[in-house]
């Protein structure tokens, strides 16, 4: 088998070979995703360790998936897009899970990606932008956010606090992390 599978074979050729449990294409494909997968654990407030979990997991939905017939590729990249996706996924919802939030300390940011973030910026200029940012929020968002984020209290608790079901409180504090986002990348 050569190195390089997805070179090789098609799409078609390699949920073959899951199918079959062809060790060498099931090893080529975990080696070859999971480089790409640990970068973006990393850079999400994650560690190795998380990320091999987490691929570990999405890597299973795969080979599940291809078995049971839900997966169908669709183009050459297919079976690597599905793993990266599936393994981004269930970090993103790990990370936004109240056992990730209890486990953690209080981060040093709101944002999940930081690569975008000007090199050489200090922790403090990045608290003041993202003060100044709050300040524009209208003061429900403000009060959300601040609920959610700084005094770790639950959407249940937010709810009631609001008077909104915690559908809503979700809605909302979406909307208004979109809204602070814009203006801290406004400047």
């Amino acid at each position: 088998m050569p190195k390089d599978i997805f070179k090789s074979l098609s799409q078609d050729e390699i949920t073959q070979a899951i199918c079959l449990n062809d060790a060498l294409v099931l090893r080529q494909i975990y080696e070859d995703g999971f480089p790409k997968v640990r970068k973006f654990v990393q850079a999400n407030h994650g560690n190795e360790d998380e990320a091999k979990d987490i691929y570990q997991e999405a890597f299973l939905v795969l080979w599940q998936n291809v078995k049971k017939g839900a997966f169908i590729p669709t183009n050459q990249s297919a079976v690597q897009g599905y793993l990266y996706q599936v393994a981004k996924n269930k970090w993103l919802d790990w990370v936004r899970s109240s056992r990730f939030k209890r486990d953690r300390k209080q981060e040093d940011s709101f944002f999940l990606n930081q690569a975008s973030e000007p090199v050489g910026e200090s922790m403090e200029d990045k608290y003041e932008q993202v003060e100044h940012a709050l300040s524009k929020l209208g003061s429900d968002c403000q009060e959300l956010l601040k609920s959610f984020y700084f005094l770790k209290k639950s959407m249940e608790e937010m709810a009631t606090t609001f008077g909104w079901t915690t559908q809503t409180v979700k809605n909302n504090k979406y909307r208004c992390m979109e809204k602070l986002r814009k203006f801290v990348l406004q400047k």
